[in-house]
C-alpha cells in the first residue's frame, strides 16, 4: 500500500518480466499485448489513443469519437459532460468492458482487461440498488474487493481481514462496520464502496458519478476523502460526474467530454465558450 508513482512503474515493469505471456483469462494475444507496450507512454497511467466506439443500432453515431488522452501517473482527473456525451462509455473502454471501434487503450502498459485482471484499478459504480437488497454488512461488503485477489471458493486469510479493516479507517467507516449496507446514509454508502475499491490495492481508482446520493455538506467530506487518499496511496484517480463544479474542485486536471473530447487540462483553462460548447445550454450558473 501506500506506494509512490516509482514503485508503480517498478511493479509494472516485474509484471513484464515475469508475465510475457497475457493471453490466459482475458483471452489477450501477444501481438495485443506488444501492441498495448508499443503505444504506452512510460509516466502515464492510461493512454488513450484515437479511440472510438459506435454502439450496434445507432445508425453508425459513434458514441465516443476520436478520442485521444494520457493520464500521468498520480494525476486526479475530472471527467465532465451532459447526460449521453459518452462518459459512461469511455469509462467501459478503460474498465475493458467494451473494445474500442477504432484506436487503443493501455492501462500500465497493459490491455485494459488484463490491467483489471491484475487488479490494478479500482472501480467504484454508480449507487446500486441491488447490492442494498441483500442483508450484507459494511465488512462484508468491503471483504469482496479482496475476493478477486484470493480466488472466489479459497477462505479469506488474517491479511484479507486486516486490510479490508485498513481500507474501512482509511475512509472513517470502522465503527460502523457491522452494520447492514442498507442501513446506511448515501453518503455512507459511498465510503463504503471506495473501501471495497481500496480492498482491491489497485494503482488506479475508478468512480462513476460519486456525488450523485450525497447532498451539498457530503459532498464537501468526499472531496477532503478524495484528496487524503490521494495523498496516502499517491495513485492515480479518475472521477466522472456530470457536476462541474465537485470535479474542478478536486481535481488537477479536467476533461470535457461530448463524444469528442473538448478540453484536458488544468481547471483553471476552462473557459465559458469550451462549457458551452460541451454542455449546449446557458451557463449562467457556472462560474
Amino acid at each position: 500500500m501506500n506506494e509512490n508513482a516509482e514503485q508503480i512503474q517498478k511493479d509494472v515493469s516485474q509484471w513484464e518480466a515475469k508475465d510475457g505471456d497475457t493471453s490466459g483469462a482475458c483471452g489477450h494475444s501477444h501481438d495485443g499485448a506488444a501492441d498495448a507496450m508499443r503505444h504506452h507512454h512510460r509516466g502515464d497511467a492510461i493512454c488513450i489513443d484515437n479511440v472510438s466506439f459506435s454502439y450496434p443500432g445507432k445508425g453508425g453515431r459513434a458514441a465516443v469519437e476520436s478520442v485521444t488522452m494520457h493520464i500521468p501517473v498520480g494525476t486526479r482527473l475530472g471527467i465532465v459532460g451532459p447526460n449521453g456525451s459518452g462518459k459512461s462509455t469511455l469509462l467501459r473502454l478503460i474498465l475493458g468492458l467494451l473494445k474500442p471501434t477504432a484506436g487503443r487503450i493501455s492501462v500500465f502498459e497493459f490491455e485494459p482487461r488484463e490491467a483489471c485482471r491484475r487488479e490494478l484499478i479500482g472501480y467504484v459504480p454508480q449507487r446500486a440498488e441491488a447490492e442494498f437488497d441483500f442483508p450484507l454488512s459494511v465488512e462484508q461488503v468491503v471483504l469482496q474487493g479482496r475476493v478477486g485477489r484470493v480466488g472466489m471458493f479459497r477462505f479469506l486469510s488474517k491479511r484479507d481481514h486486516e486490510f479490508a479493516r485498513q481500507s474501512m479507517a482509511e475512509v472513517g467507516i470502522e465503527s460502523i462496520a457491522g452494520e447492514a449496507i442498507g442501513d446506511l446514509s448515501g453518503g455512507q454508502q459511498q465510503r463504503v464502496f471506495i473501501a471495497r475499491a481500496l480492498a482491491v490495492e489497485p494503482k488506479i481508482l475508478i468512480l462513476d458519478e460519486p456525488t450523485a446520493a450525497i447532498d451539498e455538506a457530503g459532498q464537501d467530506v468526499f472531496a477532503r476523502l478524495m484528496e487524503r487518499i490521494q495523498d496516502d496511496y499517491a495513485m492515480t484517480t479518475l472521477v466522472v460526474s456530470h457536476d462541474l463544479r465537485a470535479i474542478v474542485a478536486g481535481c488537477d486536471q479536467v476533461a470535457c467530454l461530448n463524444r469528442r473530447l473538448h478540453f484536458h487540462d488544468a481547471p483553471s483553462g476552462l473557459t465559458r465558450e469550451v462549457l458551452s460548447e460541451v454542455f449546449e445550454h446557458n451557463l449562467a450558473g457556472i462560474e
